[in-house]
């Protein structure tokens, strides 16, 4: 459903009606199109202290001065106390201003030092720093931090935060490891040669996923229930993939999926996932086990299966669907936010293991509202609600989901593993 409120803001009536009355102004988001993949505009990189990352390996090009930057790269990093912090605000208060709509703020950052107490508040400083500039900045930019030890490691982080394809993500605190990256040898095609996984892939978020992993050169498999079969065979013949119908929540799916994908898989992106909401004292076990069974039981049986049974080829990547429902709660959806936190902690659990043992990162997307099918048929008052309460005062799309999904299943995002990344334009609920 078109958000006609967005559309009103764009306008020049729109805005000076909504200054006047004081309510949000959204900005239309610049998303990534085949003839805009980068955004326009120069990267400003600016210092906070004496910096030492050299930021050359990571192929992007920095200028040192810009009457209007794209993007502002502020390399905090060598914060180590309270006094070096007042340069991370000598740094950006001039220039945050110029900053191009939709633009990006993206400040690096380090590990905190568990030895050192000063060090590890300067740098948790940085938290509070960014989340707070996140929802004061507008006019759709969006301001994230990076903690990072490798700049090499975090070249795909990089780009992707400083793209169009990073529009709804904000007020985001992401970690990359150490790391050898592997470089696709087509920087537009760096799933060619892998195999890609998509449950619940039919229609929506999942469609979505398949399309954009499809795009950037996977061989993607279509996962949907029989009952959507005949959109999953649509969807699978679009995108030049394979349709596989199954239930799974059966006991055998793992082992079903292994078995119609005898040369192995390169991406498993869970994301099929049901609401049955009511509040709890509402809530019969039939309106509970479904959802618990499909969004966490599931995806703990499959992964369980594909890993041990040598599915997943070393270099794998596994993105599970969570939401802020699982990191905020939600009135009425007890056992959907139950069923999504589980997933958080699966990843939180798994992913240095699953790494070590075999070669795979896991990570999870966390999307707030998310204009869909399923969305459009909330109720007036509650979709604007949902649509206005985050840092850019609108809904995300099912793209925005995709991007983000494709950006960890990228062959050079290994060092970003055990993070869970809420796409959500800083949803005013959670952190």
């Amino acid at each position: 459903m078109a958000d006609r409120y967005l559309r009103l803001t764009t306008t020049a009536p729109g805005r000076l009606l909504t200054r006047r009355l004081g309510l949000p102004q959204p900005a239309a988001l610049r998303r990534r199109t085949p003839r805009e993949p980068d955004l326009p505009g120069e990267l400003l990189h600016l210092t906070a202290g004496p910096s030492r990352l050299e930021l050359a390996p990571t192929g992007l090009k920095f200028t040192g001065a810009s009457d209007r930057p794209g993007a502002v790269v502020l390399d905090a990093t060598a914060v180590r106390d309270v006094g070096t912090l007042a340069e991370v605000h000598a740094a950006l208060h001039p220039v945050v201003r110029s900053v191009a709509t939709s633009g990006r703020v993206l400040v690096l950052g380090a590990p905190l030092d568990p030895a050192d107490h000063h060090q590890a508040a300067a740098q948790q400083a940085l938290e509070g720093f960014v989340r707070s500039l996140g929802k004061e900045i507008g006019r759709g930019r969006t301001v994230n931090l990076v903690r990072l030890t490798d700049p090499a490691a975090a070249a795909s982080t990089l780009r992707f935060l400083l793209s169009p394809g990073s529009a709804y993500v904000s007020g985001q605190v992401i970690e990359v490891g150490a790391g050898d990256p592997t470089l696709p040898a087509d920087r537009d095609l760096p799933l060619a040669g892998r195999t890609a996984l998509v449950t619940g892939a039919a229609r929506g978020i999942g469609e979505a996923v398949a399309e954009t992993l499809a795009r950037d050169g996977a061989q993607v498999v279509v996962l949907d229930t029989p009952a959507a079969g005949q959109d999953a065979e649509r969807v699978a013949a679009r995108l030049g993939g394979t349709a596989l119908t199954l239930d799974v929540t059966a006991a055998d799916a793992g082992e079903r999926i292994a078995a119609a994908l005898p040369g192995g898989l390169d991406v498993l992106v869970h994301n099929a996932g049901v609401t049955r909401d009511r509040k709890l004292v509402n809530m019969p076990a039939d309106r509970w086990s479904p959802v618990l069974e499909v969004n966490l039981a599931s995806v703990l049986r499959t992964t369980d299966a594909l890993l041990s049974g040598g599915t997943l080829r070393p270099g794998g990547r596994i993105v599970a669907t969570a939401s802020i429902a699982g990191i905020a709660g939600n009135a009425g959806q007890t056992n959907y936010a139950a069923s999504k936190a589980g997933v958080i902690g699966l990843v939180r659990s798994l992913a240095p293991r699953a790494l070590a043992a075999h070669g795979v990162t896991v990570n999870a997307v966390a999307p707030g509202f998310i204009e869909t099918r399923m969305t459009a048929a909330v109720p007036f008052l509650i979709r604007e609600a949902g649509r206005r309460m985050n840092s850019l005062a609108q809904g995300g799309l099912p793209a925005d989901v995709a991007e983000t999904t494709a950006w960890l299943a990228h062959p050079a995002s290994g060092a970003v593993n055990g993070q869970v990344v809420r796409v959500c334009g800083q949803s005013l609920l959670g952190a």
